[in-house]
């Protein structure tokens, strides 16, 4: 996750996940992994309505693991994923099958990037992770081209994102850091509307992502503290827990 590392949230777990990346199950790391893999469905499902395919050029802020950049990369996507863990980096590249994904170490507030060199930037489960997101959003508006497409995902900050997002997954998922995310830390959706908008950048759309409750994945993740392989996440009419949006560079 390209960060600083700001009290109070916890980043330094990410430098030490190794291949837990992409092999815990008692670890809360599993849950990135099912959001991930409901976030980049719809992702490459709106580039392609959008008709963003062959040799675009995508940034991925914040890259972790290389979940989003690696599945991309896999659809001919020319893919640049900048962090601020070495050892995630690391960990990203050995995953990527394609062997073309840039991977490079940053600090996602001043990016060595020129201006307007990218046609869409992407920054999953991240602006949570830093004190002034507002600062990445400008960094964002600034290597975006014109008409250009930034999508984010993050968490609402509110009672129901507190008791779920953060104790629910103490509760009840094993081997859970303290502090892996803080309320104060989480974007209500009409402030990520007003970033957006002082940055030049459009919001086009919101939508809230859940896990599915009505299945037997979830209940067995409840009762283990194990995050069962089925386990899933979907969107929602609402935006109260995590959501996902897409804005336009103008």
């Amino acid at each position: 996750m390209g960060f600083e590392n700001k009290f109070p949230v916890n980043n330094e777990i990410y430098h030490q996940y190794g291949e837990r990346w992409y092999t815990a199950k008692d670890d809360p790391v599993a849950l990135l992994r099912a959001e991930a893999r409901a976030r980049n469905r719809w992702i490459i499902s709106e580039m392609t309505r959008r008709n963003l395919a062959g040799d675009i050029r995508i940034l991925d802020i914040g890259c972790g693991a290389g979940f989003l950049a690696n599945e991309l990369a896999l659809h001919g996507y020319k893919i640049t994923g900048v962090d601020a863990s070495k050892p995630a980096l690391d960990v990203a590249r050995g995953h990527d099958s394609t062997g073309t994904v840039d991977y490079c170490c940053g600090n996602a507030y001043t990016m060595a990037f020129e201006d307007r060199i990218f046609d869409v930037v992407c920054a999953m489960d991240f602006l949570e992770h830093v004190e002034y997101p507002e600062r990445v959003v400008r960094e964002v508006s600034r290597v975006l081209k014109s008409g250009g497409l930034f999508f984010f995902y993050t968490f609402n900050r509110n009672f129901l994102a507190w008791l779920v997002v953060i104790k629910g997954v103490e509760w009840f998922i094993r081997n859970t850091p303290a502090d892996m995310h803080c309320l104060q830390y989480f974007i209500k959706p009409a402030e990520m509307r007003r970033m957006c908008g002082e940055s030049g950048l459009n919001m086009l759309l919101c939508r809230g992502l859940a896990p599915k409750i009505f299945r037997l994945a979830f209940w067995k993740t409840l009762a283990t503290g194990i995050v069962d392989d089925r386990f899933t996440f979907d969107f929602t009419w609402h935006t109260m827990m995590g959501y996902l949006g897409v804005a336009a560079r103008e």
